[in-house]
């Protein structure tokens, strides 16, 4: 098959509503993304929904023969991970520890998908609180819930669905269960910053909320959930304050701080993972795209019951545990991340991203406001949802700089941790020249 009949024959099966070109897996290189029909080059500062840490065809991953090999011959095989172990697998989660782990969250659990890992981070708090509480299957106790955020996005199915609540269509007419929902104090840059008075009043009143839903007879609240920034729900930034707060709280409940980094973990916020910069002691960690294989981190509080889902047999599992090729995949990617210092690296070329998204916003103060970002993950608003995203198709058609829409209005970056500060300069260009001829 050519590239030419790409679209037209996957159109024939599958819903085909993202981009219009054909993506080029020889050709495309480190921050650009070639289509093979037109050869056009683009900027990528969408990363697969930032699940590419190293671009496209990086010379550890592409050059390397032993390692082709390697990833060949996990390739022919599919084993059960769960269940079957070879030296590929140990390898891996002994890698996996060494540059992304958290020492007082030692016990880990692999699948693929964000949304599963989300699932099972909820298993194990279900499961937790639980047996902390007496409960028992039909004895008539009121339901188990996880509190969670208004804006947050955990996914698309079972117990996530619940707690997503950014796009309706993601989430209409499919049965979900009525879980306390919060109202996120988010904060706005920079006016929150200068002066955090408001700021504070709503974190007042968000904590008000988790305190009634705690006390409230109806259900018994397992464990409160929530993204260090929530993503797609409009890259909306909550403050160490608020989170620590809710940390607290979930202590005096006897409730597990579940944390899902799905998207901000992996290194692009500068530190391995955001709620360490927030100086945050999670109980449950979801985590998945930059990691390649999906899964919890889990450990403080859930080891105070001995028998948790990570001790028990089969109380979690799934046949294959994750995805051999990606557990070698990711091995060789967490060693170029550890060689390069990519993770420290994001916080620097961010810096850079994020200053530079702020003179252009002090430039072009009648159109983009709430700049803001924590290490190569920023944003900016813009008045509305069509300015919005006529800009971000703008960049792509005459810029060839591909960037993502999040929540109502506004524009995300998300770049590759290899970003060179030549392909950030050149992104901040293509804004500016955007935002010149806006609207």
């Amino acid at each position: 098959m050519n590239a030419a009949e790409v679209l037209s024959r996957l159109g024939r099966h599958v819903l085909v509503d993202g981009y219009d070109f054909v993506l080029d897996l020889d050709a495309s290189n480190g921050s650009y993304l070639v289509d093979s029909l037109t050869k056009t080059r683009y900027l990528d500062f969408f990363s697969f929904f930032s699940s590419a840490p190293l671009g496209m065809n990086h010379p550890a991953l592409r050059e390397d023969r032993e390692f082709l090999h390697e990833l060949a011959r996990a390739a022919v095989h599919k084993p059960a991970n769960p269940d079957v172990y070879t030296v590929e697998y140990a390898t891996f989660v002994e890698r996996f520890a060494a540059v992304l782990g958290d020492p007082a969250l030692p016990r880990l659990f692999f699948i693929d998908g964000g949304t599963l890992a989300v699932e099972n981070a909820l298993k194990a708090a279900f499961d937790w609180k639980a047996r902390r509480a007496g409960l028992a299957e039909g004895d008539g106790s009121p339901p188990l819930v996880a509190m969670h955020l208004t804006g947050a996005f955990h996914g698309r199915s079972g117990y996530a669905l619940s707690m997503t609540n950014t796009d309706p269509r993601k989430t209409d007419l499919f049965p979900k269960f009525d879980w306390p929902r919060i109202t996120a104090p988010v904060i706005t840059f920079p006016d929150d910053v200068d002066d955090p008075t408001a700021l504070r009043a709503r974190e007042a009143a968000a904590l008000a909320q988790a305190e009634a839903a705690f006390a409230d007879p109806r259900w018994t609240v397992a464990c409160f959930v929530a993204e260090v920034i929530q993503g797609e729900g409009g890259d909306r930034h909550l403050s160490a304050e608020f989170l620590l707060a809710m940390q607290r709280l979930c202590h005096q409940a006897d409730a597990l701080f579940v944390v899902d980094e799905v998207q901000t973990g992996g290194g692009t916020t500068g530190t391995a993972w955001a709620y360490e910069q927030l100086g945050l002691e999670p109980d449950l960690v979801a985590f998945g795209k930059k990691t390649q294989v999906c899964g919890v981190m889990a450990g403080r509080r859930i080891d105070w019951v001995p028998d948790n889902v990570f001790r028990v047999s089969s109380r979690i599992s799934s046949t294959w545990g994750g995805n051999l090729v990606d557990m070698v995949r990711a091995t060789r990617i967490f060693d170029v991340m550890e060689r390069d210092q990519l993770i420290p690296a994001a916080a620097k070329l961010g810096d850079r991203l994020l200053l530079g998204l702020r003179e252009i916003g002090v430039a072009y103060t009648d159109v983009i406001s709430n700049v803001r970002g924590r290490g190569l993950l920023c944003a900016f608003d813009l008045p509305d949802p069509a300015g919005r995203d006529a800009v971000i198709d703008t960049l792509r058609t005459r810029c060839g700089v591909l960037v993502l829409p999040s929540g109502e209005r506004s524009v995300r970056f998300r770049p590759p941790l290899t970003v060179s500060e030549e392909d950030i300069d050149r992104g901040l260009t293509a804004v500016a020249d955007v935002l010149e001829r806006y609207p």
